[in-house]
Parts: C-alpha cells; sequence; structure tokens
C-alpha cells in the first residue's frame, strides 16, 4: 500500500511517498523568517507558492490515499496542507487520511529505530510532551506548562543576535564552555517550564558570555525534560525511551538521554535526525497505518485541528 504524506503544521511544507518496505522520497521547503519568529500568514504564503513544486516532487507513482497533517499546528498553515490533501484525494480518487502531526513523531520514530513500545520525549517547536502507552492509547503523562522547548530556545537565540531557527547556533555555542551559571530547575514533577528560565538568561545577556548563557540554558533545560522522561519510564515499567522531533537533533540531549538509560539499563532510540524535524515521511507512516485499518477521514470531518492533543489516540 502506498501512501502520499503532506506536512504543513508550522514553518516546513512537505511531501512524502512511502509504502511497508520504502520511503521513496523526502522533499521539503522550509519558511526562513527575516526577523523573529514564524509569521502565520507569511509561513501560509510560503507554503501557498512551494505546495506545486514540493507535491510534484513527492507524488512517487500511484497511491492508495493521501494522508496530511490534521494538526495541531498553526492555523493558516494548516489551511494549505488540508486543502491540498483534498484536491489530491479527490484528483486520484482515494481515500483521505487525517493526521495527528505529535503521534506522526513518534511512528517515524519506531519506523526508523527498534523501538516497539517506547516512552517518547517528543520535544518541538510547538510542543513539549513527554507520552507513554497505556491500554493501547497514547497518554500524555508531562508536559510543558508554558512554552514548548524549541520556542524557547529560538526565544533565547534571537535575544543573542541569532535567527530561526535557533537551536544549531545554541548548541554551538555551548559547546565552546563548560560553564555554567546557577538559575532556576524547571522541572515540576512530570512536567516542565522554560519562559523563566529564558527570561531569567536574557537579563543575563552583555553581562555573561554568550557561551555561557547558552551552556546553562541546555544543561538546565535539556536535563528537566530528560528528568521527567525517566520518572515516566519507572511509572510504566518501561526498558525503551524514544527522543523525537526538532530538538532531539541537539547532540547534548541525545548525550543526555543515553547516560539515563545506561544508568537504567535500558535502551535509548534516536530517528535518523531528517526525520527529526517535521517532515511528510511521519505523516505518510502514520497514514499507512491508519490506512491498514481502514480508518479514512471524510471530507465533511476533513477540518483542521488547531489543538488537536494525542491524549487518548489509538496506538
Amino acid at each position: 500500500m502506498k501512501i502520499l504524506g503532506l506536512e504543513s503544521t508550522a514553518h516546513t511544507f512537505a511531501a512524502s511517498t512511502i509504502d511497508e518496505e520504502q520511503i521513496y522520497t523526502n522533499e521539503k521547503s522550509m519558511y526562513q523568517p527575516e526577523e523573529g519568529g514564524i509569521h502565520p500568514r507569511k509561513a501560509a504564503e510560503h507554503h501557498y507558492q512551494k505546495a506545486h513544486e514540493i507535491i510534484s516532487k513527492g507524488l512517487e507513482g500511484e497511491i492508495d490515499a493521501v494522508a496530511f497533517s490534521q494538526g495541531p499546528g498553526i492555523p493558516q498553515c494548516l489551511d494549505i496542507g488540508a486543502v491540498a490533501a483534498r484536491t489530491l484525494a479527490q484528483k486520484h480518487d482515494v481515500p483521505l487520511i487525517g493526521v495527528n502531526h505529535c503521534v506522526a513523531h513518534i511512528e517515524i520514530g519506531k519506523r526508523t529505530t527498534d523501538a516497539e513500545r517506547p516512552v517518547t520525549l517528543y520535544l518541538s517547536g510547538g510542543n513539549s510532551q513527554v507520552i507513554a502507552e497505556k491500554n493501547s492509547q497514547y497518554r500524555i503523562v508531562g508536559e510543558t506548562l508554558d512554552i514548548a522547548l524549541g520556542n524557547a530556545v529560538d526565544k533565547l537565540a534571537r535575544k543573542l543576535g541569532y535567527p530561526h531557527p535557533g537551536g544549531p547556533e545554541i548548541e554551538k555555542l555551548a559547546e565552546q564552555t563548560d560553564e555554567i551559571i546557577e538559575i532556576a530547575y524547571p522541572v515540576k514533577g512530570m512536567d516542565f517550564s522554560f519562559s523563566g528560565i529564558v527570561t531569567e538568561l536574557e537579563k543575563k545577556v552583555g553581562q555573561v558570555e554568550d557561551e555561557v548563557i547558552a551552556n546553562t540554558f541546555q544543561e538546565h533545560a535539556y536535563a528537566s525534560t530528560v528528568e521527567a522522561l525517566e520518572r515516566a519510564m519507572a511509572q510504566a515499567d518501561s526498558n525503551e525511551a524514544l527522543l523525537t522531533g526538532g530538538v532531539a537533533m541537539n547532540n547534548r540531549l541525545r548525550e543526555m538521554v543515553e547516560a539515563m538509560c545506561e544508568q537504567r539499563n535500558a535502551n535509548a532510540y534516536f530517528p535518523p535526525k531528517q526525520y527529526c524535524m517535521d517532515n511528510a515521511a511521519m505523516i505518510a507512516e502514520r497514514g499507512l497505518k491508519k490506512a491498514k485499518r481502514k480508518q479514512f477521514t471524510d471530507l465533511k470531518n476533513s477540518e483542521i485541528k488547531q489543538n488537536w492533543r494525542p491524549e487518548g489516540i489509538k496506538v
């Protein structure tokens, strides 16, 4: 069964064709703001302008269904992908499949690693959650109480004078020192919080070296998420940890997860970095699993779901 997947939740418009055996294509175009963060209208304009080109490159042969990121995400961006998916489904006379973006990150992680029933630490620009499986459903067992970790990284990077996305620059700066300064530790039980430490570190800009600010942020923020992940693994009696989402490309974060799993005699899994960032192969993978169970989406039920949480979605 061959599925075309479309991704358009935020800064990326992407298209991918996959089947059970192969990922044939994984095309994408990323919106780059001239300054500041993602501007919803401008990002949507980018998606509209790039949609035909990316779909043309991403569509491989005859397809059996079209999957699209139905939510959560930026409404203006989600709309572009939804309209394109409806159009393609009708053009090719194939079913439509609405996909939860968060769950798709987990599914591509399972496909590209040996993880089977992991506790997932999902960290991106728009979402930061610890997700476990219980009674054949996905359950959010911990999450950010304010902004997502990727958003926090980008905010701090902008304050330091770096463009979006700021993660790579923060990582480069942090690698230049082992020094950290004392700030609040943002873990709160199973949850975490990032807006406070961003504000605290923004006040240090100009007073403390940029490298120390970046390293302090990583050591505090990333450690808090791994602590919550470890606690969730203990509660779930799980020996599998999956790290996914755009922030999962950070090497220091991966080191922390690996170290924690070594201490627990557990397995740490990381998708290839091209499948950590928003991509369409993950949408197609989730669509493929739903298609096998004939879980299709009627046109009348294909409206976008801006705040669609993975809580309670069947594994």
